[in-house]
């Protein structure tokens, strides 16, 4: 799942009109994020994407 490096690589994909990673469910598990429930948000920070559950 992951490089010699310790990072996964994936390829961007098109979905519709829009552009997504698929994200393995044991990263979600590992971040505590349940895809049928939780919402995320997004930022940007030089040139990483940052993904964050929002806390309700």
């Amino acid at each position: 799942m992951f490089n010699h490096e310790g990072y996964m690589i994936r390829k961007i994909i098109q979905i519709g009109n829009s552009w997504g990673v698929i994200i393995p469910l044991p990263i979600l598990e590992l971040i505590k994020i349940n895809p049928i429930k939780d919402r995320v948000e997004f930022s940007v920070e030089k040139d990483c994407i940052i993904i964050k559950k929002v806390k309700e």
